[in-house]
């Protein structure tokens, strides 16, 4: 994390290094949502994030434990609400961590579980042994994700690390078309529909046990 503005802990310094890790979603429960988000999925994302947090607070108090200097990122939560985002996107963490990159929807994909995870992030000043990034974009010519989008706020463009948000996403349409069309689930800010069509999810679900 040496190149990036990480969040400060209490001293105001920035963090050297990030332990990210990612959480799949059921994937029976993402096939569902192809045309709009449900109750299911919002108890699943908000399921999911409840664990990332437990998860991110214990690994940041073990390292705490240990001398070191952690800061554990909330799994979802939007601090600035004019540019619509976080104090840090985990995507970049993850992207440097190896994890996966970045797709036309503008959210992480994994070789094993497509976009169909939640991820949580931790920043540290101990010393980790780190992956080699991903700096490729595995996705090809396929926009499905464009195409199944209602709000018409991806772009289509081919990502690459450095390429801002902007250029993939259109965050001000997409968080309108939330709100109007889905108030009932996770505070107006659940969707999914994107992630739903992705051709890397659906293999999960292939994959899935019957039942």
């Amino acid at each position: 994390m040496r190149d990036f503005a990480t969040p400060l802990d209490e001293s105001r310094r920035c963090f050297p290094c990030a332990l990210s890790f990612a959480l799949p979603m059921n994937p029976k429960i993402m096939a569902t949502i192809q045309v709009g988000p449900n109750q299911a999925y919002a108890d699943e994302y908000a399921r999911v994030n409840d664990h990332i947090t437990k998860v991110s607070d214990a690994l940041a108090a073990e390292i705490k434990t240990r001398g070191f200097r952690s800061l554990a990122l909330a799994a979802s939560d939007r601090t600035d609400t004019v540019a619509i985002k976080g104090d840090f996107p985990h995507k970049t963490a993850a992207t440097r961590a190896g994890l996966g990159w970045i797709g036309r929807h503008c959210q992480l994909v994994t070789f094993e579980y497509g976009p169909w995870v939640r991820l949580g992030t931790v920043f540290t000043d101990m010393d980790l042994p780190t992956g080699p990034p991903i700096e490729q974009d595995f996705c090809g010519k396929c926009d499905k994700c464009v195409e199944a989008c209602p709000a018409d706020a991806l772009s289509g463009e081919k990502w690459y690390p450095g390429l801002p948000r902007e250029d993939l996403l259109d965050a001000r349409a997409c968080d309108d078309w939330k709100t109007a069309h889905y108030p009932p689930y996770n505070g107006k800010h659940n969707c999914g529909i994107c992630s739903s069509a992705c051709p890397f999810g659906l293999k999960v679900l292939r994959r899935s046990p019957r039942g």
